[in-house]
Formats: structure tokens, sequence, C-alpha cells
């Protein structure tokens, strides 16, 4: 992997171990429900949720990470299966929930896949 490409995997590695912080540990704060949208009812009774999201996108974060620090033969194939996961969940996202959730996790994903496929 070249550095830049490292670098983009890094930065969305760095994004899901964000959306985890959120969803865990900070889905009720008022900052969290603003950035989401989401009332403190609905962040009530969504939290247990919400964690589970969060569960996923440190999964992610996770396997992003591994592809970083991989042994060479497996980098690669790492790389490109994680970031398809995380642009697939952006996209359906994107989709489903809001179209920020495309622009805030597909795209960056999607970008790092270019570069990680033609590099």
């Amino acid at each position: 992997m070249m550095l830049l490409d490292k670098i983009l995997v890094a930065i969305v590695a760095l994004e899901h171990l964000y959306f985890l912080y959120l969803e865990m540990f900070a889905w009720t704060k008022p900052r969290t429900r603003k950035s989401f949208g989401t009332t403190e009812e609905f962040a009530t009774a969504s939290k247990t949720l919400a964690a589970n999201q969060g569960l996923y996108n440190g999964f992610l974060a996770a396997g992003l990470i591994w592809s970083l620090v991989a042994p060479v033969e497996l980098a690669k194939p790492l790389t490109i299966f994680f970031l398809s996961c995380v642009f697939i969940a952006g996209a359906y996202g994107g989709a489903t929930v809001n179209k920020r959730v495309f622009f805030l996790q597909g795209m960056p994903a999607l970008v790092a896949l270019g570069l990680s496929l033609f590099a």
C-alpha cells in the first residue's frame, strides 16, 4: 500500500471509531442528538439499538486497522473488503436514512477504495 492509501484508510477507520463512540457512549447527549436529528425521547428509546450499530462500526474500524498492520499479502484484500463494506453501508444509509450518511460514510470509503484498487 502507498502512504496515501494508508492515510485514507486510517481516516475512514478513525471516522468509524468516532461513530462507535457517538452511538455507544454519547447517543443521548444533546450534541449527538443534534447531529443525528433525534429527540431526547427517541434517543432514550433507541439507545440499545444505537449501541448495537456502534459496535458494528467498531468492527469495521477494527478491520480497517487490521488491513493497515497486516502482512503485505493480506493488506490489499482486507482493505478492499472492509472499504467495500463501509461503502455499501454508507450507500444504504444514504438511500434509506439521510443523504448525509452517504457523503459522510460512503464517499470517503469510495475514494479510499478507488485509490486502493487502482494504485
